[in-house]
């Protein structure tokens, strides 16, 4: 879906922040609004035409997982990535749990954040971008180790290394080899990807 076919809109409750991505993504071809809240945007929500959503997690009004979990309820919610900063990680994956189709750890390139609206955009054309068939990822989970199997799970609840070597009581360049060994074996590009399919796997298995 070409950019101009579509409205991204920024939610952050710091101007510098709302300023910045506005003027980079309008360079980059996209059209842009932005919002200074979360409440704000949700107001305006179901009167919005084909949208992307950029929003911050934490905000004062109301978080990121809050405002994506609000608009599900009143059937407006757009495609929508989450900006998340360092050790945020387990309430990005809420965020994902509540509908978000990705999160983007600060700081992040702009090309990052670029093409993950672009993936995102995809939804508008019921072309949704899938990280794997739940055959296809039961087989690559089933290749892990049962000790790359606990480091997942703790990665994926959004633990740090240092946490899951105490935890596990293994040092923590080994858990640094086990997530390098994980991400290739799951054929996960980014810890977003990474928790998509772990998302997607539980999911399988609670409709069995």
């Amino acid at each position: 879906m070409k950019p101009d076919s579509y409205v991204v809109h920024i939610v952050d409750d710091e101007e510098p922040v709302r300023k910045s991505l506005a003027f980079l993504l309008t360079m980059s071809g996209f059209t842009v609004r932005v919002h200074e809240s979360a409440t704000r945007f949700l107001a305006a929500a179901p009167s919005l035409g084909k949208v992307c959503l950029v929003t911050d997690l934490r905000m004062p009004d109301m978080s990121g997982v809050e405002l994506l979990e609000k608009l599900a309820a009143i059937g407006a919610l757009p495609p929508a990535i989450v900006i998340t900063g360092h050790g945020d990680v387990p309430m990005a994956v809420s965020a994902m749990k509540a509908g978000a189709v990705d999160f983007i750890e600060k700081p992040f390139e702009d090309r990052t954040l670029i093409d993950a609206i672009i993936r995102a955009a995809g939804r508008l054309e019921d072309t949704v971008e899938l990280s794997g068939d739940p055959g296809t990822l039961r087989t690559r989970l089933d290749s892990l180790s049962d000790r790359e199997r606990q480091v997942l799970a703790a990665v994926v609840a959004g633990l740090p290394n240092k946490a899951i070597a105490y935890d596990l009581d293994i040092s923590p360049r080994t858990v640094e080899v086990h997530r390098a060994n994980i991400m290739s074996k799951m054929q996960a590009k980014s810890l977003a990807e990474l928790v998509r399919m772990a998302i997607a796997l539980e999911a399988a298995k609670a409709r069995r």
